[in-house]
């Protein structure tokens, strides 16, 4: 009787409290790059253009998703001493196929991410949400978390970019915004004498922002500061 009544309980609903948590918390109080400090490499190397960051947080995005779904099913399948190399192996074959996509139909932007595509292998949040979360738990809750984690990693890089890219390059997504700067054609607030600061396209001031970022999210959420 039982396990009569077992098997004709009620499922958890798929968008249930818990599920959208699972997407809502990586966005704010549990942001991959701000919160858990993971996959700052890529923040700091590929945030000098919009486009750039947009692209990269998609691609993460695909991996992670696919990859916790692919985890997950093959969860009770993989032997623990051999998990990691399972892992490995998902996310590989997911980054060549984001790759040769890049490569196929955005050349321009795959030679500026260069080798940061092929290191999303090693992205510590894929392998975290690999290992962390995919590896206990059914595949539903398992995608929730990719896009939670995903989105929150893609949110951060464009944020970073829009900054890097506004004050250093005066432009969004490629598009000028403050004017023409070019020699003997200045136009806008260049022809006022504003300049680009240069220091916006370096690595450090990536980093620079990005801890600004953790500072006011910090400064905004006590509680974030007494669990961590």
């Amino acid at each position: 009787m039982s396990e009569e009544k077992k098997s004709k309980a009620p499922s958890e609903p798929l968008f249930s409290k818990k599920n959208r948590k699972l997407v809502t918390d990586p966005l704010t109080d549990n942001n991959p790059v701000t919160i858990q400090v993971l996959g700052i490499c890529s923040a700091l190397a590929i945030t000098v253009q919009v486009e750039q960051g947009i692209v990269m947080g998609i691609a993460v995005l695909f991996v992670l998703v696919l990859g916790n779904l692919i985890i997950s099913l093959l969860r009770n399948m993989i032997p623990s001493r051999i998990r990691i190399i399972v892992q490995l192996v998902v996310v590989a074959a997911l980054v060549i196929i984001v790759n040769e996509v890049l490569k196929a139909f955005l050349p321009d932007i795959s030679e500026k991410l260069s080798v940061f595509v092929g290191l999303i292998i090693t992205n510590c949040i894929i392998m975290g949400r690999f290992e962390a979360f995919a590896m206990a738990n059914k595949p539903w809750p398992s995608i929730m978390d990719g896009i939670g984690n995903g989105l929150g990693y893609a949110g951060l890089l464009i944020l970073v970019a829009v900054f890097r890219e506004f004050f250093g390059s005066g432009s969004l997504m490629g598009i000028p915004l403050l004017g023409s700067s070019l020699p003997g054609e200045e136009s806008g607030l260049y022809a006022m004498g504003y300049m680009n600061n240069n220091m916006m396209i370096l690595p450090p001031m990536a980093l620079v922002i990005v801890g600004i970022i953790i500072w006011v999210q910090r400064s905004r959420n006590k509680e974030l500061v007494e669990s961590h």
